[in-house]
This record gives C-alpha cells, sequence and structure tokens, in this order.
C-alpha cells in the first residue's frame, strides 16, 4: 500500500471551519481539537466517576457471542480498571455499509493508539452500533460497478413494520443470494473464494442485520481491539436506566435549549440540521421491535401511531422497570454516551458534526461536558487498475475530484465526432424541410387541405435524420470504446455519483481486489485524523 495526502477538494463549510484555528464554529463546542485539549479532557475524566467495571462485563457479554480475540480482551481489562475511551458509531449496514464504517472505526483504533501514547494513559477504541436504527430502506443494500455503472444490490426481503435493525430477522436464502450476486459483481480474484465463503459463513450464523454487521466488524478488526457494543442489547438498556431518567427530568429544557441552539448555528451562516422543535421529547417508544418518536403535549409523552399516552412519573416508571422500551434520537445519543462511558472522543463524520454543534447547552444542563469532537478520516481506495489509468490519461486523484476527468471524457467525446457526417445529415434535413415548405405553399395556392398530413411527415423524417445522426455516432464511441471506458472508469471508481467512494460502495470490493490483510494494512499506514484526504493505492 501507498500513501498520499492531499488537501480535500469537497468539504462542508462547517468540516472548513471547524479545521481552522479561528473559526467562530468553536463558540459551539467544549473542546478545540488540538494537543492541549486531549490533556485537558483526560484531566476532566479522571476527575470523575464511571462505572467501569460494570460498563466492561457488558460489552464482553454482547461480543462473547462473536468472538473476544486477544487484544479486545487486553482492551477490556484496560476498560475495566478505569481506561478511557475513544467512540465511534454507525448504523448497522449490510456487508458493514459504506466505506466509512470501517473509516470510522480505522479512525477510533489510530486516535487511541495516538493518545495512548501522547497521554501515557491507557486509551480503548470503541464502536457503538446503532442497532436501535428502524430506517431499514437505508441499510439494506450495497452499491457495486457492473458494465461501467454504478449497480444498486439490495436484499429481497421488505417489512411493512419500521422494526430496528436489532430485532429485524435476517431470511436466510435471501441474505446468501445478496452476498452471492454482489460478490459476482467484484468479478473473480484470487481471493474471492475464501473471502465469499468466510462472509457467507457469517451471513449463516446471523439472525439479525445487527449480527451481520457486527460479526463482519469483529471479524475484520480482531487483530486491534476494537470494542463493540449495540445501543439496543438487554444489559446495557438495563445500564442506562438512571440516565434515561435524567433524560426524561431535564427533557422539556434540552429541547428548547436544541432549538435555540440551532437557531444560533444559522445565524452564524450554517445549516439546521435537526430541524429541533421544542415539544420533540427526543426519545423514542420501542413497540414490538418498532422506535415510535416521543412528542411532549399537554403534559404528557405520547404517540398517536403506538397508541401511547404517558404522564412523566409513568414514564419515568419505565425508566426504571423496563428501559428497554426506551431509545435516544440523535439529540439524546450523545447526551447518553457521555453519562454511560468515559469518552475521551467521539469521532463522527461531516453531519455528525452538524447535529453536535447544537448540542453544548443540553450538555450543561444534565453538568455534563462535551468531549472532544475528532472528524473521521476521508479515505478514497486506488486500485491498480486505477492507477495505470491516472497515468495513461495523464491524471491526479485530486483532478478526478475537481471534474476534470469528467472535463477531459466529454471533450475527447466532442474531438472524435465525424463532424462533416452530420453536417451532411444536417444540410440534407434543411433542405427536405425548405422543399416541404414550398410544397406546403403551393398546395394552399390549390386550396388543397394537407397541413397535418404534412406535418406528420416532416416529423418523421426529422426523425429519421436524427436516428441517422444518433447511430452514426453510436458507431464513433463504439470504435473508441476503450478510452472511453478508461474515463468512465476513473468517475465510478473515484467520484461516483458526484460522491466520495466511501459513501457508495462497501470495503469487500476492495478486499476482494486486494487480499485478507486489507484492513489490517490499512492500520499500518502512518495516518492521523486531518483536514487532509488519505489517498491509498493497493
Amino acid at each position: 500500500m501507498k500513501l498520499e495526502q492531499i488537501q480535500s477538494p469537497v468539504n462542508t463549510k462547517l468540516v472548513t471551519d471547524y479545521w481552522s484555528e479561528n473559526a467562530d464554529i468553536h463558540s459551539f463546542f467544549e473542546y478545540k481539537y488540538n494537543e492541549q485539549s486531549f490533556i485537558d479532557r483526560a484531566n476532566y475524566l479522571q476527575n470523575n466517576i464511571y462505572r467501569s467495571k460494570e460498563l466492561t462485563e457488558i460489552i464482553r457479554s454482547f461480543m462473547e457471542k462473536y468472538g473476544v480475540h486477544e487484544k479486545t480482551n487486553k482492551h477490556l481489562l484496560e476498560l475495566e480498571h478505569g481506561a478511557m475511551v475513544i467512540v465511534g458509531g454507525q448504523q448497522s449496514g449490510l456487508l458493514t455499509g459504506p466505506l466509512y464504517s470501517i473509516h470510522k472505526a480505522i479512525s477510533v483504533i489510530l486516535l487511541a493508539q495516538e493518545q495512548r501514547e501522547k497521554l501515557n494513559e491507557p486509551v480503548v477504541p470503541m464502536f457503538w452500533i446503532a442497532g436501535e436504527d428502524h430506517d431499514i430502506e437505508e441499510i439494506n443494500h450495497t452499491y457495486t460497478i457492473l458494465d461501467a455503472e454504478v449497480k444498486k444490490r439490495g436484499y429481497s426481503e421488505r417489512s411493512k413494520l419500521k422494526t430496528m435493525a436489532s430485532t429485524t430477522k435476517l431470511n436466510p436464502e435471501a441474505i446468501e443470494q445478496f452476498v452471492k450476486t454482489v460478490f459476482q459483481d467484484f468479478g473473480e480474484t484470487e481471493y474471492t473464494e475464501q473471502l465469499m465463503a468466510v462472509v457467507l459463513a457469517h451471513a449463516k450464523s446471523s439472525d439479525t442485520f445487527t449480527d451481520f454487521f457486527t460479526v463482519l466488524m469483529n471479524d475484520l478488526f480482531k487483530n486491534h481491539g476494537l470494542l463493540l457494543l449495540d445501543a439496543t442489547y438487554a444489559p446495557f438498556r438495563k445500564y442506562e436506566q438512571r440516565y434515561f431518567k435524567e433524560l426524561i427530568e431535564n427533557n422539556e429544557k434540552i429541547a428548547a435549549q436544541v432549538v435555540e441552539q440551532e437557531k444560533k448555528l444559522a445565524q452564524a451562516g450554517y445549516s439546521m440540521p435537526i430541524g429541533a422543535t421544542e415539544n420533540n421529547a427526543n426519545l423514542f417508544f420501542v413497540k414490538e421491535g418498532e422506535r415510535f418518536l416521543l412528542e411532549r403535549k399537554n403534559g404528557h409523552f405520547s404517540n398517536a401511531l403506538a397508541q401511547v399516552k404517558l404522564t412523566e412519573v409513568q414514564l419515568l416508571h419505565l425508566a426504571e422497570d423496563c428501559p428497554e422500551v426506551l431509545s435516544n434520537n440523535v439529540v439524546t445519543r450523545p447526551l447518553m454516551q457521555e453519562m454511560a462511558i468515559p469518552v475521551l472522543a467521539f469521532v463522527g463524520g461531516p453531519g455528525e458534526l452538524a447535529y453536535w454543534a447544537t448540542l453544548k447547552p443540553a450538555f450543561t444542563t444534565l453538568q455534563l461536558q462535551m468531549p472532544i469532537f475528532a472528524p473521521r478520516l476521508n479515505l478514497t481506495i486506488v486500485t491498480r487498475q486505477v492507477q495505470q489509468i491516472l497515468e495513461q490519461q495523464q491524471l491526479t486523484v485530486a483532478q478526478v475530484f475537481a471534474g476534470q476527468a469528467e472535463e477531459k471524457l466529454l471533450q475527447f467525446i466532442a474531438e472524435i465526432q465525424d463532424q462533416e457526417a452530420q453536417q451532411l445529415i444536417g444540410r440534407m434535413n434543411e433542405q427536405l424541410m425548405g422543399q416541404y415548405e414550398a410544397l406546403s405553399e403551393y398546395l394552399q395556392d390549390k386550396n388543397y387541405h394537407v397541413e397535418k398530413l404534412l406535418e406528420k411527415n416532416k416529423a418523421y423524417h426529422d426523425r429519421q435524420f436524427r436516428y441517422l445522426q444518433a447511430k452514426i455516432s453510436e458507431q464513433v464511441l463504439q470504435k473508441h470504446d476503450a478510452v472511453i471506458r478508461q474515463y468512465k472508469t476513473l468517475l465510478l471508481e473515484l467520484f461516483p455519483n458526484g460522491s466520495y467512494q466511501e459513501r457508495i460502495y462497501n470495503p469487500y470490493q476492495y478486499i476482494n481486489a486486494y487480499g485478507l490483510s486489507f484492513v489490517d494494512d490499512l492500520l499500518q499506514l502512518p495516518m492521523n485524523l486531518s483536514e487532509q484526504h488519505q489517498i491509498i493505492s493497493i
């Protein structure tokens, strides 16, 4: 593997400003992202008490089903004795979801290693699996490249219910067919047979979306001690009882503060990422595996669809007696995380950065401190085929991001067109249309009423000329198909659908091309979290 770092050409204003030392955005966060912040945050954590022993037992019991490897066990023992945690998280997508899921995990691991060395204290990596997410349509598919096109490949089973990923059962035949179809699109390499066998075995052992996600992540990061925890795991929900109570008791104030902070964020020139309302309880009620967002109205927490209407006292009793019926949303999840885990820093993407920018007063209300926000790594994987094409077409990855590959493709197509043939056809069409005009005038003088028939004939001939032009263009393009495919491959591989590949493709596409040590080798590269975009040639 070869690493190159470039300035990221595609960033939101929020991300750009967050990396800036003097930008106003920092007033929305507790810490800037720098060395002193990590020292200060570590001191803060060491002066607070966390239920680390209990938390460790919960994580260990969750992971035992998937396998607790040597380094994972080491990190669990360190957590039990008070280690700080770097946390990142994601929904449980099929085949781990888009590449940025493993980019987050890699970021978490690298940042934990870095801070362990700098602080000379145990710092462990943890991945929070958002198994409570109920938008199955967002996680039930992936994308591949087939016949020079981006191809959406979906899991065929559908449910009418909006059940959580952790309670949505997988159909064994459907998930097997999904995996085989995706790997067929990848194409055969020396690694395909072994890799697909591993993935199919994991699919067979998985009951739910979250099971499948967890076993794959645990397998990919088995040598790096990544701790995994599903937000819906029943013992963890019980562990959160007291924290749900705090969220309920301060519910109205938290909602009002998020609304106000979001307005300030918009006034500062940024978007309103949440669309918060003062009546939103920012908690879900779970019923038969489905999540229903609670609204605070007329002294009650309610949801008409779920036929739920509870007083604050009743909701507090639920938090105590059966916390598994409660679930966090985008506002309360970071607050719950801060209460439950000794978080040194949270690793997130651009969307999460925007959400977190609305939350500082909510943390203060609960007498909490917002942890350091660490923007995750941005990575682009460059295969050998893509490297060769870049060299042949004298382009760089940065230039592809900037649209130069698309410009060169359009320029090439324009240059190879048979302009003379197109002009000859155009002149023939003009001459014929002129003759139609002359005929039309003659027939009108003779008082013949055939205007509609004339227009129909003109339209027919015009279609035929355009069809002839199109067929000539098609044959010209076919003659130069090899070059055109090269440009299309660059766009499909590096910037599919006008977006970074990490938002489209899953990691197994690249493991299939590189080998089973793909993730291990990525973690050996000298990367650190920064505003730089990491270009990795495999």
